[in-house]
């Protein structure tokens, strides 16, 4: 393809479905960015493509701290899973907002304190559907991707693939990490939380991180670029004081409130530290009555 570099992942391309795939095939457009693809890239990866990358540039030169806070948040990830299967015995995880597959993943994490822990990644990117599925194929037995918005929680829990991570009424880790930012608030987030809690057994668990600022210049000139360069795929950065709201009515786990998430319970010095506050993964982990 043309743009495409040496190394670059060859382009996918997706079925209408699982009874479909073997008829005429719809090519995506990867002139456009993604917002997977784009986290891809901060992180190192490789499945991305020169349209990311280029906006990628551009957001660095918005926000020049952006791949320092999306590695710190990725971190994040690893050591609220890590922490709630080794620490809270939790083996079922639902990934929301998965995004491409990155070492360690999820399922990885959590298979090292228990090789039969459960993990559920759900994405509405094509492109993350079908890495997933590649990735887990040899693993159908205690993972899964879904190719689904995030926003349709009635729709996802009526999967068969729910339905199997719940069985037994054990408690679930539901991971918002680096999502909700993709969400508007016009369609109100707060409550996408609320709802998937009031779906899960009682004592699971919320592990919740979201870009965030307090400085208003910053958060609409990043929410502004994201939107154009992704359109529908980006929601806004928020607040602090927004974040926080997402913990509502939950009980906070190694903190008492929300925190800059390389504070969040660090496992060594070595970790990932934020340097500069123009904006900051903030977060936690909590627990659901």
């Amino acid at each position: 393809m043309s743009g495409l570099r040496k190394g670059d992942p060859p382009p996918v391309q997706r079925c209408a479905g699982a009874a479909q795939c073997g008829e005429q095939a719809i090519q995506l457009d990867l002139s456009k960015p993604s917002v997977a693809r784009m986290y891809d890239h901060l992180l190192g990866g490789t499945d991305n493509y020169p349209a990311d990358r280029e906006a990628c540039a551009d957001l660095l030169r918005i926000a020049p701290s952006t791949r320092e806070v999306v590695r710190i948040n990725r971190a994040f990830l690893t050591r609220a899973v890590r922490y709630l299967s080794a620490e809270r015995g939790v083996r079922r995880f639902l990934d929301h907002g998965s995004g491409l597959p990155t070492r360690p993943n999820v399922h990885e994490t959590a298979q090292r304190a228990d090789p039969s822990a459960r993990v559920l990644y759900i994405d509405r990117d094509p492109i993350v559907h079908a890495h997933g599925r590649l990735l887990l194929e040899e693993d159908l037995a205690t993972t899964a991707v879904i190719e689904a918005d995030i926003r349709d929680t009635e729709g996802i829990f009526g999967t068969s693939e729910i339905e199997r991570l719940l069985e037994g009424g054990e408690p679930v880790a539901a991971l918002f990490v680096s999502v909700l930012d993709c969400l508007p608030d016009s369609d109100d987030p707060w409550q996408l939380v609320r709802e998937v809690a009031r779906h899960l057994p009682a004592g699971s668990y919320l592990v919740i991180s979201q870009l965030a600022s307090d400085d208003p210049v910053l958060r609409e000139r990043v929410t502004a670029f994201m939107r154009e360069t992704v359109g529908g795929a980006w929601g806004q950065v928020r607040s602090l004081q927004e974040v926080g709201r997402f913990f509502d009515g939950f009980e906070m786990l190694r903190h008492e409130a929300p925190v800059e998430v390389s504070e969040w319970y660090p496992d060594a010095e070595l970790s990932p530290r934020q340097s500069t506050r123009e904006w900051i993964g903030y977060g936690g982990v909590a627990r659901i009555p």
